[in-house]
């Protein structure tokens, strides 16, 4: 599976089947500071990612108005 990061941009492959949660604890990254997208899709971290998918890994961004 392929899982593409955000800030700094990288690509990395991580063995598949794996959970959202999985494979956010494998990348030391805690769930509520990202989201996770495959196609147009957000993933749920219940959710089993398969061989064949390719996520995208971006950073939650908050802001407000002026």
């Amino acid at each position: 599976m392929k899982v593409v990061l955000r800030n700094p941009r990288r690509e990395l492959d991580v063995p598949a089947p794996i959970s959202v949660t999985a494979l956010l604890q494998r990348l030391e990254l805690n769930r509520e500071s990202v989201l996770v997208i495959e196609g147009d899709t957000l993933v749920p971290g219940d959710a089993v990612l398969s061989g064949d998918s390719v996520v995208e890994v971006r950073p939650v961004v908050s802001g407000g108005c002026t």
